[in-house]
């Protein structure tokens, strides 16, 4: 072997490892920026914070992400394609007999009470009177409908909805769960009142995304009475 190959080989592995500590250094700001959202909120964190969780130095954590906003950016990143993963990795060893919309749905209220979720939400509330995090935040609610759509069109392929019909549907079942798990981060469902309504969307769910195997109404009763609504209103 030559001492050019011997050198250039050396050089590659360096930085490999180099990489690999970059994208490690990184992982810990971005878990250390979720940690501080949901622990202090936006207005508590701060970079220092965030470099402190972490384990790195100031120069390290300005090096990879120069302020707070850059910082956060990537955070949502990183939390977005996390919850996805996570989700579809959790619904596929779910045992045969929960690989239904009531296990999905189970899953997805899971999701919505981990920390991911939750910094998701700070991030979302705070937007609302912060001008500078607003434009970052503008759009937050769309992406994570798009994710769960695309999801949902994985876990049930042969489902017959509409378009329209599974958006507005997953719209509804979005904004219910952002509530509910507002409501749990306060109390805890010390009461069973969030249990209770996701029972029940549970059951109105079963009737319009059938058990696996099963045939599917052609029209969803829901979404027969929304057209039966705008026939009349066109008639």
């Amino acid at each position: 072997m030559s001492v050019s190959s011997r050198r250039r080989r050396r050089h590659d592995g360096g930085r490999r490892t180099q990489e690999e500590r970059r994208s490690r250094t990184q992982a810990r700001l971005l878990e250390a920026t979720m940690e501080c959202l949901v622990d202090l909120g936006w207005s508590g964190t701060s970079t220092t914070e965030v470099a402190r969780r972490a384990g790195v130095s100031r120069g390290a954590q300005q090096h990879h992400y120069p302020t707070k906003m850059v910082l956060v950016a990537a955070a949502l990143e990183h939390l977005l394609e996390a919850q996805r993963l996570a989700y579809e990795t959790a619904f596929a060893v779910l045992p045969e007999e929960r690989r239904n919309v009531a296990g999905a749905l189970d899953l997805l209220w899971e999701v919505f009470r981990e920390p991911p979720a939750k910094a998701l939400v700070e991030l979302a509330v705070a937007a609302r009177t912060d001008e500078e995090l607003r434009p970052l935040c503008r759009d937050l609610n769309e992406r994570i409908l798009q994710v769960i759509l695309e999801t949902f069109e994985r876990l049930f392929p042969a489902n017959t909805l509409t378009p329209d019909f599974t958006d507005t549907m997953l719209r509804g079942v979005f904004a219910m769960f952002v509530g509910l798990s507002v409501q749990n981060a306060l109390d805890d469902d010390a009461s069973g009142h969030q249990t209770a309504v996701l029972r029940q969307i549970k059951d109105i769910a079963r009737l319009v995304v059938p058990e696996p195997g099963q045939p599917a109404e052609e029209t969803p009763p829901a979404a027969r009475a929304s057209e039966d609504a705008e026939a009349r209103a066109t008639a």
